[in-house]
């Protein structure tokens, strides 16, 4: 059970990561390698002052699902992190983590609803009149999607997870 917590509590740790790089980085798509595209920002490259230009990006109502689906997540990971550290001192013996497995779960569902929105709504989001095919999905929108299973295999690890002295 030692090892069991251990790895639960660094599983979380990378995932919470994971999810803050996917939610605040700036590569949701790019459209090349001078043009990218986040939650927040439209972002050109600039070859003469070698700096990113970024604008905020053009609000509708599934970028906003988007952004508070992701926000949320990282808002059920953090509290369900916190909730562990506090029964794993105020929980008496032979206790489960059930709370803390149930936020988890919640972060992965929220993350999961968010990439799908982006996934099948991504021309309303992006709001553009280029060709989609002229750009791709870029690491951050990868980075939340592998964060859906190890989010929800932590929540289900989390069920299990029995206190001990």
């Amino acid at each position: 059970m030692v090892l069991l917590l251990i790895f639960l509590t660094v599983l979380h740790l990378v995932t919470l990561a994971m999810l803050l790089i996917a939610t605040l980085e700036k590569s949701w798509w790019v459209w090349a390698d001078t043009e990218i595209t986040d939650l927040w920002y439209n972002c050109f490259h600039d070859n003469d002052t070698k700096t990113w230009l970024c604008a905020a990006t053009n609000e509708n109502d599934w970028l906003q699902s988007v952004q508070a689906l992701m926000v949320l997540s990282v808002v059920f990971s953090s509290i369900s992190f916190l909730v562990f550290l506090g029964q794993l001192f105020t929980m008496s013996k032979g206790g489960l983590f059930y709370f803390t497995g149930l936020c988890q779960a919640f972060a992965g569902l929220t993350d999961f609803a968010a990439c799908l929105i982006f996934t099948f709504h991504r021309k309303e989001i992006l709001n553009d009149s280029r060709d989609l095919n002229k750009g791709r999905f870029g690491y951050c929108f990868i980075l939340a999607w592998l964060c859906v299973p190890l989010l929800l295999v932590s929540g289900v690890l989390y069920g299990h997870l029995r206190k001990r002295q």
